[in-house]
């Protein structure tokens, strides 16, 4: 995220902003799922790397660490998954 735009994509994707790095998640995204239902184990796994780098660009756009989403899924672990999100 420090380095220069001309040698890191990263810097080049926060520059644009957080409209493209939520763009650019929702696409890995959607390629995950065309990959998990047509294509081959590795695509998956290369596919899935990308989608998995994407939302911490995304949340690096808007100033939140890791660590805080970490947290919030912590106190999750404390309660059934289906209470929790029936909860919503």
């Amino acid at each position: 995220a420090e380095a220069d735009p001309s040698v890191s994509y990263t810097r080049q994707l926060l520059d644009r902003g957080v409209n493209q790095c939520a763009k650019k998640f929702g696409e890995e995204a959607v390629e995950v799922v065309l990959a998990a239902v047509s294509e081959d184990r590795e695509r998956l796994i290369a596919e899935s790397a990308d989608m998995l780098y994407h939302p911490l660009v995304l949340l690096q756009s808007r100033g939140i660490q890791l660590a805080e989403v970490e947290a919030l899924l912590e106190t999750r672990t404390k309660k059934s998954g289906l209470n929790e999100k029936a909860s919503r």
